[in-house]
């Protein structure tokens, strides 16, 4: 072997000892990042452990602290285009928005001009002895004191007088009049409109199941089973479908729909079984609920059967194949992806916070262009929006492959890029919203009912 053959050996040697080098090195950087975030990970769940030993609860809410000056440095930051740059005064608008959420003491509201009044005057025991003929009035002062009266229930008793005519009074062929019966949501029942109508609220609105109500209609002196105001509901829901049916196909026409579901538990023979409450929203027109028995492409498929258009949802698999179909446009909800983000915030906090910045920034925006016109909403999504979601889904690429598998923070990458399409539409189309927050603040009432044990 010359000598030229053994040094392109040595070099090839001392390459490939370079190459496996710079691999153990890369290798041992990836362990080393890694347990840190296990690290991250265990510290976590070893403060959630002692939390529940000592029987504390963490806030449910997903808002950040106030004086978090990292994160409001950031979406300033984010706002006014970049960290590089200068942050410019908020414009005029912000400042309003910003001084209409000031707290400010609370002003007392004015009682009801329509309500009943009772009035009573108060004099001094002086002006009782001596008389008002003593005295001259020099004027008054008047408080107003909120009272209530016991709520009672009323017999309504409709007389129907018969009638004949005078001259016709000893015919064969007298006529006798009679007014027609009154009219009743229900039939031969004894409940007035008012009486069903009170029910009702109390048993959706309210969330008091028959149960209580019986009692509560006990103490006032009514004896009325709730096997009876079970009846009344079974009928009014029958009478209520063709108003029900009317304002479904009218939100059919609406540009989008809003919906989600929570799980309820129903009473069944020998142990409760799960069901399901689904709500439906037509911004500004109507809130429908539906149930089913299973959460599942059936219910969905029932639920929004002969529907063509945008659909707000989360990202649930049983409405993937609406999607697929071309015929329902999904629309990713931006507040479920923060609530990832959110959720990762203890043990990852610097990307979650980033991950919040730029949602943060985003929902401000919306909030201040809320009430604009759709082609103006969707100028300033195209200026200030746009490059956010863009700055937002190039951060998230980035740090996908850095973030350990599995890991909270690698769970809301994946939720966001997963949803990039669906997260980006409401930026071509003014009409849609960033969330489906609405379809969540509708359905508490189920949740509330949930609870109490009235669902």
């Amino acid at each position: 072997m010359n000598d030229a053959a053994h040094v392109d050996i040595e070099e090839e040697q001392a390459a490939a000892d370079a190459t496996h080098a710079d691999t153990l090195l890369t290798r041992v950087a990836k362990v080393e990042r890694e347990l840190g975030e296990y690290k991250k990970l265990y510290t976590l769940l070893r403060e959630e452990n002692e939390r529940l030993k000592r029987g504390l609860l963490g806030q449910k809410a997903e808002k950040l602290p106030q004086n978090d000056a990292q994160l409001s440095l950031a979406i300033l930051e984010l706002m006014m285009a970049g960290a590089n740059e200068t942050p410019a005064p908020p414009p005029e608008d912000e400042e309003q928005e910003v001084a209409a959420h000031t707290r400010q003491k609370p002003k007392r509201k004015p009682l009801p001009a329509e309500w009943p009044r009772v009035y009573i005057e108060l004099v001094p025991p002086e002006v009782e002895r001596e008389g008002f003929d003593a005295f001259t009035i020099m004027g008054s002062e008047t408080r107003a004191v909120l009272e209530r009266r016991p709520a009672s229930c009323v017999v309504v008793e409709v007389v129907r007088k018969k009638f004949v005519r005078k001259n016709e009074k000893n015919s064969l062929t007298t006529e006798v009049l009679i007014a027609e019966l009154l009219a009743l949501p229900i039939e031969k029942g004894v409940a007035g409109p008012g009486m069903l109508a009170e029910t009702i609220i109390r048993r959706w609105c309210d969330h008091q199941p028959l149960h209580r109500q019986e009692g509560i209609y006990a103490r006032d002196g009514l004896d009325i089973a709730r096997s009876t105001l079970c009846g009344w509901h079974t009928t009014m829901a029958a009478s209520v479908l063709p108003l029900i049916q009317a304002m479904k196909a009218d939100a059919w026409l609406a540009p989008y729909l809003c919906t989600d579901a929570t799980g309820v538990l129903v009473q069944a023979p020998e142990r409760c079984t799960n069901g399901h409450f689904w709500v439906l929203v037509a911004p500004d027109k109507h809130v429908l609920f539906e149930f089913s028995n299973k959460h599942d492409s059936a219910a969905v498929d029932k639920l929004l059967a002969g529907y063509r258009g945008y659909l707000v949802a989360d990202a649930h698999a049983v409405y993937d194949h609406l999607h697929r179909s071309g015929q329902v446009v999904e629309v990713a909800c931006w507040a479920h992806c923060r609530r990832y983000a959110f959720k990762s915030l203890e043990s990852d906090p610097e990307r979650a916070k980033r991950a919040l910045a730029y949602i943060s920034a985003l929902f401000k925006i919306e909030r201040a262009i809320a009430d604009k016109p759709r082609k103006k909403k969707e100028a300033m999504r195209d200026k200030k929006s746009r490059p956010l979601v863009r700055d937002f889904f190039a951060w998230c690429e980035a740090e996908k492959d850095l973030v350990l598998h599995e890991s909270p923070i690698a769970t809301a990458i994946g939720y966001a890029l997963n949803q990039q399409k669906a997260l980006e539409r409401f930026l071509d189309d003014g009409r849609l919203p960033m969330s489906n927050n609405i379809s969540e603040r509708n359905l508490r009432r189920q949740a509330v009912g949930r609870k109490t044990g009235s669902s």
